[in-house]
């Protein structure tokens, strides 16, 4: 089954962290991601850039409509994910639980769909 682990954390957590700290952080992500693709559970996984360069898309009436940030304002904000492949739920929760976050990990399980041909 695949997962969507999302990862949320409080803007700006690392802004006043030095050099060196900031590259430690970066070693135990790295090593995480590793140890996913060694394990054979690495589908996909990035960062994403701050919420302020976000862009909410609607569509209302026919008429696209666009608002600079996110869709929702909160302390904590979605920062990146990975996209895992594992037995079960519990797997899953095992692999969120070694993110190095600072934050909170939302476990998600994929919905697979059968594309018809031609779609």
């Amino acid at each position: 089954m695949r997962y969507l682990l999302l990862i949320a954390e409080e803007e700006g957590v690392r802004s006043g962290w030095s050099d060196e700290d900031q590259q430690a952080d970066m070693a135990r992500w790295f090593a995480y991601t590793n140890e996913l693709q060694e394990a054979g559970a690495f589908v996909d996984g990035v960062a994403l850039n701050e919420s302020s360069t976000a862009t909410t898309v609607r569509v209302e009436g026919g008429d696209t409509l666009t608002t600079d940030g996110p869709f929702a304002e909160t302390k904590e904000v979605i920062n990146g994910y990975y996209l895992i492949d594992v037995d079960d739920l519990d797997s899953a929760i095992s692999w969120a639980a070694r993110i190095p976050t600072i934050g909170a990990v939302e476990v998600r399980p994929v919905l697979e769909f059968d594309m018809p041909e031609g779609a």
